[in-house]
């Protein structure tokens, strides 16, 4: 568990209460570890996050995360303190599954009633792509910085069969099933190379349709029309911008959850920020959280063989879409007034009423 800074810890001691009574009432228990990181610790000790939290990292089922980093600290080179990429990179988290579903009972910015059927997923490759040249960019004089992106046939590929089992697994809860390469082919040479490597991916996994679209391109169609896809896959820079705009389609990043997903470990956290302007406040929006939360217990549940874990993530979501559609609550930044406290009250209210569902899952 890495709480962070800003309103990191205020959504993650909010997602520990939620997921204590939804362990209580389901019959297992979640053993937490909570480990210091991020800019108040860079601040404090010169250390943003120590061999010895990566260590614990590597030792856990699953990291809980909750927000790094502050604006007004920086590295000597000028970069933000950010421990998550560097977990990333150091577990090979590679697939960053960013899912964006509209909830019921708030308000979208599209003005197309079809905006409530919002339901897809975009996919970052995270170790590699632009985000590669963090703290290996270089000056070539005075006047001229450069970065670089690095793309791999391994990198693409282990991403793209992500993509395709994540298609078919969504197709299966009738969802479309199909995967959009989202790249610039025409424009850089990488881009070009791993428009290639997922034609081959995709002729490996005929049972799944697929189609191309530039990213420019794509971030005019998410406007547009964000109904009509279901799995993108993007290199780690595109994929990031795409995910904040698509995350601002139903609401913003107070509703985006996120997983950092690799073959032998994961981590989960809201895709928004520390919010420094609304630290200590009570402003905060925990749903980003508690769905990050669910996207955990469902992955620990698939990873273990644990059907309770499994129905608790579906309990937790399905908790969170009732009291948005109930409009038990309207969060601060739908014009209500809401906020951490009163989002979590509401949700901990609807886990109770469906208490008898979670019973007959601890006796299963």
């Amino acid at each position: 568990m890495l709480p962070g800074d800003g309103i990191g810890a205020e959504v993650m001691d909010a997602c520990l209460v939620v997921l204590d009574l939804l362990a209580s009432r389901a019959g297992f228990r979640l053993h937490w570890n909570r480990l210091a990181g991020g800019a108040n610790a860079y601040r404090e000790t010169g250390a943003a996050f120590t061999d010895a939290a990566m260590q614990q990292c590597e030792r856990a089922d699953a990291i809980l995360f909750g927000a790094m980093g502050l604006p007004e600290v920086r590295y000597p080179d000028g970069t933000e303190i950010a421990p998550q990429l560097d977990i990333r990179t150091h577990l090979q988290l590679y697939a960053g599954v960013r899912p964006i579903r509209a909830l019921p009972g708030l308000p979208s910015v599209l003005r197309d009633p079809r905006a409530e059927e919002i339901d897809f997923v975009i996919l970052r490759e995270q170790t590699e792509g632009l985000y590669w040249s963090r703290g290996r960019g270089a000056m070539l004089d005075p006047d001229t910085a450069v970065d670089t992106m690095r793309i791999t046939r391994a990198g693409c590929e282990r991403v793209f069969e992500y993509a395709f089992r994540l298609a078919r697994s969504r197709r299966a809860r009738g969802h479309p099933g199909k995967v959009t390469c989202v790249d610039k082919s025409g424009v850089l040479l990488s881009q070009a190379f791993m428009h290639g490597v997922f034609s081959e991916t995709a002729a490996r996994n005929p049972d799944v349709p697929v189609e191309f679209c530039n990213v420019d391109a794509m971030a005019l169609n998410l406007v547009r029309q964000p109904w009509r896809y279901d799995v993108m896959v993007a290199e780690n820079m595109f994929g990031d911008i795409l995910s904040d705009l698509a995350a601002g389609l139903i609401g913003g990043m107070g509703l985006a959850p996120s997983g950092d997903i690799g073959d032998k470990h994961a981590m989960f956290q809201p895709c928004h920020g520390t919010a420094p302007d609304i630290a200590g406040t009570g402003k905060a929006n925990p749903t980003a959280m508690f769905l990050s939360a669910a996207m955990m217990l469902a992955w620990l549940g698939e990873r273990h063989g644990n059907a309770q874990l499994s129905d608790a993530a579906r309990i937790l979501e399905d908790s969170l879409r009732a009291v948005f559609a109930d409009r038990c609550v309207i969060p601060i930044e739908f014009g209500g007034t809401d906020g951490t406290h009163e989002v979590t009250r509401a949700v901990l209210n609807s886990l109770m009423s469906a208490s008898p569902r979670v019973s007959r899952v601890a006796k299963s």
